[in-house]
């Protein structure tokens, strides 16, 4: 398991160069947002299809 400052330097080793602040920014939430989802897969936080679709028909109905 790889601490948070190699993920980051591992990041920024596959961005160009000319990479601005806004775009390590932007990666950085995508990659937190990975392990995230990936972390909620893992303990169970899943909705199936069909759990999803009830939910949105409610919210499509308003």
């Amino acid at each position: 398991m790889q601490t948070t400052k190699q993920e980051v330097s591992d990041l920024l080793s596959r961005l160009p160069d000319d990479c601005t602040l806004e775009d390590v920014q932007y990666h950085l939430y995508v990659l937190q947002k990975i392990e995230r989802g990936l972390k909620d897969v893992e303990e169970g936080r899943v909705y199936t299809q069909e759990e999803v679709e009830k939910k949105m028909s409610k919210w499509l109905e308003k």
